[in-house]
C-alpha cells in the first residue's frame, strides 16, 4: 500500500508527438520592486537569492561562542533585568503580602487577558494573519499584548516569522537544536551568535494599530504591565499592594514562561501526528501551560490556520476566544487549512509509523528466493519431509505437527497432497492468523502452481495491504526461479 500513485503510461492509440516549444517573450526585470504592490513598503525578502539559507550560513560569520570568560560581555542586560528582577521582586513581595481571593481571581483573569494578547493577537492575528480583526479588537489585543511585556507587535512578529521560515536552523532565533534552555530563555538573555534570517513584516508597517503600539510601546508597557492591574485591585477592593505583587509582577512571570514554553516545551514534549521533518510536537501539557498553543506540530504544518487544536475536545482557549469574537462580529475571515490536506498529513505519518512496525516483523520468504519444483519432485521429497502444498506454495510443517489445533492427523493426511481446498474452507475455513503462520513455513513453489499463487487466497492477509516506498512500487510480487527438480527444497 502506498500513498504515491504509480506512473501512468499514455492510453493505447494515443500518438506521441513532439513539437518545438515556442519560448515566451522574455520579460526584462529592471527592478525587483516592480512586483511589489506598494513601492513604499518593499518586503525585506523581495530581493534575496534562491539559495539564501545555505549562502547566508556559509558566508555570514558567526560570533565566537559564549564562554565563562566572555559571558558578561555577551549578556543582554535589558532582558536579564526584566526576566531576572520580575520574579525576584514578585516572590519577595509575595512573602510579605497576603493574597486576597479577589486579587487571586483578578491575577488569573489578567493572566489570560494578557496571554490572549500574545496568542490571539501577536501570534495568530499579526504574525500569521490567520483571521481579520475589527479595530476595536485590534486595539484591545495590542494593549493586553503590551501588558505581557514581550516586545512590540512588530518586533515579536518579525522574530516569529523568522522562526517559522528557518525552523531548526542557525537562522532560527530560538533554534530548538541548541537545547531546551536555549529555546526557552537563553536566546533572550544572551546576544545571538548570528543575525536571525530575514523575514518580512512590511504588511505590519501599514497597520495603524501596529504603528501606534510600536510608537508608544514603553508607555504602554509600564501602564498595562504594572499600573493597570494595580489600579484595578486598588480601586476595586482596596488591595493596592496585592494588585501590584500578584496581578502585576507574578502574573507577568507566568505569562512570560507560558509564552516561552511555545518555543521550548512545544519542540520537545509530545508526538508528531502531522509531520516529523522538524521538532514541533503536540501535547496536552504544553497546551495547558500556553493557553492552547501546545498543538505545535499542527501549527507548524498549517501556520495560517486560526486553530491550533482541530478536535473539539482539545484544549485551545485561543481558538475559542477567536470563535466567540467571530460570533460577536469582532473577527472575520477565520482561515482554516483544507481538511483534505490536513488528513493527508495525518495519513502520511500513520503510514510512516506502520512502515516502521512492518519493518520490525518477520515476513515469509520472497517468491524469488524459493525454489521451483514440479509435482513429481514434490511428492518424492514429501516421503522424507512433512511437506504440504497449499495455493501453489510448498510448506514444511515439521515444527507444527504436534501444535496443530485440529490434531496431527489432519496435517499428516495431506502430506504430499494439494491441501488448498481443505485449508480454505473445505475442512475448515482457517483464520487470518493461521494463513499468516502458514506463509512463514514456505520452502518452495510448485511448478505449474504459480497461477494459483497469484490468486487472492494465496496471499496472506498480513501482506494484502503493505506499506511500500515509491522505489518499491515496481517490484513484482512473484518472480520465477530456476527449475530445480532434482534438488532438495532447502538447497
Amino acid at each position: 500500500m502506498s500513498s504515491v500513485p504509480p506512473a501512468r503510461s499514455s492510453p493505447p492509440g494515443m500518438a506521441t508527438t513532439t513539437s518545438t516549444i515556442t519560448p515566451k517573450q522574455t520579460v526584462k526585470i529592471s527592478n525587483p520592486i516592480d512586483f511589489v504592490e506598494d513601492p513604499e513598503h518593499v518586503p525585506a525578502d523581495a530581493n534575496i537569492p534562491d539559495n539564501y539559507v545555505s549562502y547566508t550560513l556559509k558566508h555570514q560569520k558567526a560570533l565566537p561562542p559564549v564562554t565563562w570568560d566572555n559571558l558578561l560581555q555577551n549578556l543582554n542586560w535589558l532582558h536579564v533585568g526584566i526576566l531576572g528582577l520580575t520574579p525576584l521582586l514578585g516572590f519577595t513581595g509575595a512573602y510579605f503580602t497576603r493574597l486576597r481571593w479577589e486579587t487571586a481571581v483578578w491575577a488569573v483573569l489578567y493572566y489570560y487577558m494578557t496571554g490572549l494578547g500574545i496568542t490571539a493577537g501577536y501570534h495568530r492575528l499579526w504574525a500569521h494573519r490567520s483571521y481579520n480583526a475589527s479595530k476595536t479588537l485590534q486595539y484591545a489585543l495590542a494593549l493586553f499584548g503590551a501588558g505581557a511585556v514581550q516586545g512590540s507587535i512588530r518586533w515579536w512578529a518579525r522574530g516569529h516569522r523568522a522562526h517559522h521560515r528557518y525552523t531548526d536552523t542557525d537562522l532560527d532565533p530560538y533554534n530548538a537544536h541548541k537545547g531546551l534552555l536555549w529555546s526557552h530563555i537563553g536566546w533572550m538573555i544572551l546576544k545571538p551568535r548570528r543575525k536571525p534570517g530575514v523575514s518580512d513584516v512590511s504588511d505590519l508597517s501599514k497597520s495603524e494599530v501596529v504603528k501606534w503600539q510600536h510608537r508608544h510601546y514603553l508607555k504602554l508597557v509600564f501602564f498595562m504591565g504594572a499600573i493597570f492591574p494595580t489600579v484595578v485591585a486598588g480601586l476595586g477592593w482596596g488591595d493596592w499592594q496585592g494588585g501590584y505583587v500578584y496581578a502585576g509582577l507574578l502574573r507577568l512571570v507566568f505569562v512570560h514562561h507560558s509564552t516561552f514554553c511555545v518555543n521550548s516545551l512545544a519542540h520537545w514534549l509530545g508526538d508528531t501526528p502531522f509531520d516529523d521533518k522538524h521538532t514541533p510536537r503536540d501535547h496536552l501539557v504544553t497546551a495547558l501551560v500556553t493557553i492552547g498553543e501546545g498543538y505545535h506540530n499542527f501549527h507548524h504544518q498549517f501556520p495560517m490556520d486560526y486553530r491550533n487544536a482541530i478536535k473539539w475536545y482539545q484544549y485551545d482557549p485561543t481558538k475559542w476566544f477567536i470563535s466567540v469574537c467571530h460570533k460577536l462580529g469582532l473577527a472575520s475571515h477565520l482561515k482554516t487549512f483544507p481538511e483534505n490536506e490536513v488528513r493527508k498529513g495525518q495519513l502520511t505519518m500513520q503510514l510512516k509509523r506502520l512502515r516502521e512496525t512492518q519493518e520490525q516483523l518477520t515476513w515469509p520468504s520472497d517468491d524469488s528466493h524459493l525454489l521451483v519444483i514440479n509435482w513429481e519432485s514434490y511428492q518424492d521429497q514429501a516421503k522424507t519431509r512433512p511437506l504440504i502444498c497449499v495455493a501453489g506454495f510448498i510448506h514444511d510443517v515439521s515444527d507444527f505437527l504436534d501444535e496443530h489445533p485440529g490434531g496431527r492427523h489432519l496435517l499428516t493426511k495431506n502430506i504430499g497432497r494439494d491441501a488448498t481446498t481443505a485449508f480454505f474452507g473445505g475442512v475448515y475455513d482457517h483464520s487470518n492468523a493461521a494463513h499468516n503462520l502458514l506463509a512463514m513455513k514456505r520452502v518452495g513453489v510448485l511448478h505449474g502452481g504459480a497461477p494459483h499463487a497469484l490468486e487472492d487466497g494465496a496471499i496472506p492477509p498480513s501482506q494484502r495491504l503493505r506499506i511500500a516506498r515509491y522505489s518499491e512500487l515496481s517490484a513484482s510480487g512473484y518472480s520465477s526461479a530456476a527449475l530445480s527438480d532434482g534438488e532438495g527444497l532447502m538447497g
